[in-house]
């Protein structure tokens, strides 16, 4: 009996897991990648999106009034990465868990 409410425990985490990096994936689909990286020509200061596709680097210009915004995407970004690697050693661990009791 108390090792079917493990089980049962582990099974519940693990689908509560695999909705959440669904969740995490889908939001990532809307968030940009890369840095902001700056350029000075002159007086002026530019900004740019940097990211990779494929082999190629993409600079893709940010007017000024959209820096702060695009900044705070990006880093909302690698925070969601973040949380999906630490989910997917979390589903590791319950997988295994479950493997070494089914």
């Amino acid at each position: 009996m108390r090792l079917n409410l493990i089980l049962s425990t582990i099974l519940q985490e693990r689908e509560r897991i695999d909705r959440m990096l669904a969740k995490y994936r889908e939001e990532l689909e809307t968030l940009p990648k890369g840095t902001i990286s700056e350029k000075k020509a002159g007086q002026s200061t530019y900004f740019y999106l940097k990211y990779r596709e494929g082999k190629r680097v993409i600079s893709k210009y940010v007017p000024q009034k959209d820096v702060e915004t695009v900044r705070e995407q990006v880093e909302k970004r690698r925070h969601i990465e973040t949380m999906i690697r630490s989910l997917q050693e979390e589903r590791a661990i319950a997988e295994k868990a479950l493997e070494g009791q089914l």
